[in-house]
């Protein structure tokens, strides 16, 4: 069983930057899809970025092009989202996730296990 669990998040002020991790334990790590995603209150649950195990090809969503990057550690079991020029409307719980198939993917449903979530609150 794999436990995945997320740090980092805080409260930070528009323009500024947080870099969140996930550490994995259990399972292969450096063989799993990893992911990031997000809800904001009210709203559905969203893809942000994802990273495959082994070319770590990357695909972020339109939202966060240029300003979020996600990156792993397979010896560290960790991937992280480094998240710059947050806005307001990033403000949401960010969750990780793993994918027992190794290659990225956006959609929600293909991913076996899920971290409890970290708060990110940007204000303005």
């Amino acid at each position: 069983q794999v436990q995945l669990v997320e740090s980092g998040g805080g409260l930070v002020q528009a323009g500024g930057s947080l870099r969140l991790s996930c550490a994995a334990s259990g399972g292969t790590f450096s063989m799993y899809a990893m992911g990031w995603f997000r809800q904001a209150p009210g709203q559905e649950r969203e893809f942000v970025a994802a990273i495959s195990w082994s070319d770590r090809k990357t695909i972020q969503a339109d939202s966060v092009k240029g300003r979020f990057t996600i990156s792993r550690d397979n010896a560290k079991k960790t991937v992280y989202l480094q998240m710059n020029s947050l806005k307001p409307e990033d403000t949401a719980v960010y969750y990780c996730a793993a994918r027992d198939v190794g290659i990225a993917t956006i959609r929600e449903y293909e991913y076996n296990y899920w971290g409890q979530g970290t708060q990110v609150t940007v204000s303005s």
